[in-house]
């Protein structure tokens, strides 16, 4: 039943993001790169898809919509700009886990607002097989969203119309990465 309604399956994704934080932060040294790419992947797409998929259904079924979402979509684009500074510095800085427990903090912050204030209106105002159908969306958006982040993309036009092209790219890359065999 889980993976087949939205809300349960975003939720258990904040489960796998809290653990992937872990991962990278017992991770040994020589590790710590590929962690992180885990947690930046996992990041980066679900909240695209959350961005194209519920967000656009929240600001339209909930009290409130507008406001609920515009916090998640604030909170949403802090965690990239921090995940992106992170990516960008690389996981050898010095600054990297400070900065990690920043994004931590910041991603917790998120997650929590959306089971409150949205994930809980949701399923109110939602009947099962609504939330079935947007989990298989959810699933849908996930395997064609971005792997790493963009901020700037948090609303579901400017996702649906950057969102291919630069998901081409960024798979391209790791592909790239991956061929020889870097992270």
């Amino acid at each position: 039943m889980a993976e087949h309604d939205v809300i349960e399956l975003l939720t258990a994704q904040h489960g796998q993001i809290r653990d992937l934080f872990d991962e990278v932060e017992q991770a040994p040294p020589d590790k710590v790169g590929e962690a992180f790419e885990r947690l930046t992947r996992m990041l980066s797409v679900h909240e695209t898809a959350e961005e194209e998929i519920v967000h656009p259904y929240a600001r339209r079924r909930l009290d409130n919509g507008q406001g609920v979402v515009a916090d998640r979509l604030n909170e949403e684009n802090k965690a990239k700009r921090l995940l992106l500074d992170l990516h960008k510095a690389g996981v050898d800085d010095p600054r990297f886990w400070d900065g990690l427990s920043e994004l931590r903090a910041a991603v917790t912050v998120h997650a929590r607002g959306e089971e409150r204030y949205e994930f809980a209106q949701l399923r109110a105002h939602t009947s099962v097989v609504e939330r079935r159908t947007m989990a298989a969306a959810v699933r849908a958006a996930e395997s064609l969203a971005p792997t790493r982040p963009h901020p700037g993309t948090e609303s579901m036009t400017r996702n649906v119309l950057m969102g291919t092209p630069i998901a081409i790219m960024d798979r391209a890359r790791d592909m790239i990465r991956q061929a020889l065999g870097k992270r």
